[in-house]
């Protein structure tokens, strides 16, 4: 004999089921909190760092007007100037003319500094050598900013390079 069990229909509940008010919500929530942790990071950065470079930048901008102005002058003068570091013991600055005839008789001064520091800046004293070359003793290894003025009566002429020794 075979017994038949009735059979119940279970109502489904409302409890554990995620609508559509619930999605909405969690994305709700979910770009608030990413948005509040972005305020709070862009407040924090700006508090350290205002994005300014300098703290007079008028000035700043107007220096540099004078830079481009002395780059000008001296790219109307024609000149170039070449660097040597022999043995990583000095600086050797040869400037020529316009025709690339060396320039004696001028007056060089210099400095060298590391890229990423302040420490360990050497002043050069060049001295001529003749045929346009200047020198001066420095103790080089690793990189080095070299920044040297020639001068003669009237004009001034720049040097600016990166100059890379190894390390003896």
């Amino acid at each position: 004999m075979t017994s038949a069990t009735p059979s119940i229909a279970k109502v489904p509940t409302e409890k554990g089921r995620i609508t559509g008010w619930h999605v909405l919500i969690g994305v709700v929530l979910f770009f608030s909190t990413v948005i509040a942790v972005d305020i709070v990071f862009m407040v924090q950065a700006y508090r350290t760092f205002s994005g300014e470079v300098a703290s007079n930048p008028y000035e700043t901008g107007l220096a540099f007007n004078r830079t481009l102005a002395q780059r000008q002058k001296e790219a109307a003068l024609g000149w170039s100037a070449s660097v040597e570091t022999p043995e990583g013991k000095a600086v050797v600055v040869k400037v020529l003319d316009r025709d690339a005839k060396p320039l004696d008789g001028l007056s060089l001064t210099g400095v060298l500094e590391r890229p990423a520091t302040e420490t360990g800046r050497q002043t050069l004293n060049f001295r001529s050598l003749g045929g346009g070359r200047y020198q001066a003793a420095a103790r080089l290894d690793g990189a080095w900013d070299l920044r040297a003025t020639a001068r003669n009566a009237k004009d001034v002429f720049e040097v600016e390079t990166r100059l890379v020794e190894p390390a003896r």
